[in-house]
């Protein structure tokens, strides 16, 4: 009897010539629940269904969280910000329930509010809403402002330290080997060997210049 066992996602028990290993998550699946990857193109690369979901539609971010990231990218520059419901609206890409708008119960800083849990974990929390302009400030908490002062204060430290150069090379330079300046004597003393093998000629070879040509000029017959 051939070895048999069970697939993962449907849970039928099949021999092992029937199912197959999934290259993401490393488990068993039966044929059915498997499907080819669409990156490479290779029908023998197989996913199971749950991790080729996961590639083709992962798992977006909560609601609130694209609000967080703008506190958190504020929180470089600026200690309060203000902002309208309109455009929270646009920062969460989603409209605020009707609470929001409606009681200001909604927008207290309350850690089992999902909504509240997102700003107060990027290091904010609200500090004055007003429903009839429609709006709400948004205050950094003290141990933020404690972070961020500690920060900007080891910039200035560092800014107000004395400019100190690198320390500068000393140039040196190198005596030549008793081994370069022997091959050097030697190659003179050939030059002067090979200077004096050769035969002295009578007379100079340099050309007479114009003047002594005319000075000396032989007379014409």
């Amino acid at each position: 009897m051939p070895f048999k066992d069970e697939c993962r996602l449907c849970g039928r028990v099949l021999p092992y010539s029937y199912l197959r290993r999934c290259l993401r998550c490393g488990k068993l699946f039966c044929l059915d629940c498997m499907v080819p990857e669409v990156s490479t193109g290779d029908t023998k690369r197989l996913l199971c269904l749950n991790c080729a979901r996961r590639i083709v539609a992962p798992t977006r971010k909560g609601k609130y969280e694209a609000l967080a990231d703008y506190l958190k990218f504020r929180a470089a520059f600026t200690d309060s910000v203000r902002l309208s419901f309109a455009k929270i609206d646009g920062i969460i890409g989603d409209n605020l329930p009707i609470n929001a708008y409606r009681s200001e119960t909604w927008w207290e800083n309350s850690p089992e509010n999902a909504h509240a849990k997102a700003w107060l974990e990027a290091g904010w929390e609200t500090k004055e809403v007003n429903l009839k302009e429609g709006y709400v400030t948004f205050q950094k908490t003290k141990n933020t402002q404690k972070t961020a002062l500690k920060k900007r204060r080891k910039r200035e430290e560092q800014n107000m330290k004395p400019f100190t150069p690198p320390p500068a090379k000393i140039f040196r330079r190198r005596q030549p080997s008793k081994t370069k300046i022997a091959k050097l004597y030697a190659r003179l003393k050939n030059i002067e060997r090979q200077k004096a093998a050769q035969p002295k000629l009578r007379g100079s070879l340099k050309p007479k210049p114009a003047q002594e040509k005319r000075v000396f000029k032989p007379k014409s017959e």
